[in-house]
């Protein structure tokens, strides 16, 4: 029995690894302010569940199809090879039926919600499948991911409304922008690989200086984003976000300080660590501002 919790526990780390799971805050911050936003603090708990749900089976299935759809490349990549579905501890079958079995769950819980989150149901699982072939054809890929992370802001605001507004797609702006641009971070380590093997980047089409010039562009423009949208939050939104918003100038700065043309060691913490603080300080600031 003991043997069999083992395989079972350490099967589940594997998935969660191979989603990564981890980094489930990234968007989540985004869309969990923007819910609470548009409900004055105080949503339905069934539209909680529902959103939560749809939510995380959503980013949970594009994560494991990226999985798929990328494991030649990252058996290829020195930096990917060691990845669960190269490795063959996780198999592509049973990755594909995960995937169908979460794209079904969000599919579902857009219904639970409102008619309009499930017709723009579609539009989503569109975007998560195409989003990891972008990068064989397009050196917009990082664009295209964060517009796929953007729905969950943007989704949040309709599960509460069912309509749109300017505030849900300033968040959505916000976090498209902002994951697109540490998506570049990340994606500078393999300038050298993805130019040998024919994938497109940002990094790739105007050079790793020019990619993190533009992921400064990226980075300020979510953060004129995030501004924008608290002061039509006003006075809902206030000293708290504002102070919340202070501390994420200053940790994009300190991310751009990390990394360089010629330095290039810091990525992953530039890229994801200093990212996962800024998503928890937005939505701990945002919490505060909602109930305080």
């Amino acid at each position: 029995m003991g043997s069999i919790i083992r395989k079972t526990v350490n099967k589940l780390n594997e998935y969660g690894k191979l989603v990564m799971f981890s980094h489930t805050i990234f968007s989540l911050a985004f869309a969990a302010v923007s819910l609470l936003a548009v409900s004055d603090g105080r949503p339905k708990p069934e539209v909680v569940f529902w959103a939560a749900l749809a939510f995380l089976s959503a980013r949970t299935g594009a994560n494991a199809l990226n999985r798929v759809v990328d494991a030649r490349i990252d058996a290829k990549n020195p930096r990917t090879s060691g990845r669960q579905i190269p490795q063959g501890q996780i198999g592509k079958k049973e990755t594909l039926l995960l995937v169908a079995v979460c794209f079904l769950v969000m599919v579902v819980s857009a219904s639970r919600l409102n008619v309009l989150c499930l017709i723009l149901s579609p539009v989503a699982l569109f975007l998560m499948t195409v989003y990891s072939y972008t990068k064989r054809f397009t050196w917009t890929c990082h664009l295209i991911l964060g517009i796929t992370c953007a729905c969950a802001p943007v989704g949040a605001w309709l599960a509460v409304t069912g309509k749109f507004s300017l505030v849900p797609l300033l968040f959505g702006a916000a976090n498209c922008l902002w994951t697109a641009g540490f998506d570049i971070i990340y994606g500078s380590q393999d300038y050298e690989f993805d130019r040998a093997n024919g994938l497109h980047s940002i990094p790739v089409r105007f050079g790793v200086k020019g990619g993190l010039l533009i992921s400064t562009l990226f980075h300020g423009t979510a953060l004129f984003c995030l501004c924008a949208a608290g002061v039509l939050l006003y006075p809902q939104f206030g000293l708290f976000y504002g102070i919340g918003i202070g501390i994420i100038a200053v940790l994009m700065v300190i991310q751009h300080r990390m990394v360089s043309p010629d330095r290039l060691e810091n990525v992953n913490i530039a890229s994801y660590s200093i990212s996962q603080i800024t998503s928890v300080v937005l939505l701990v600031f945002g919490v505060l501002d909602v109930y305080l």
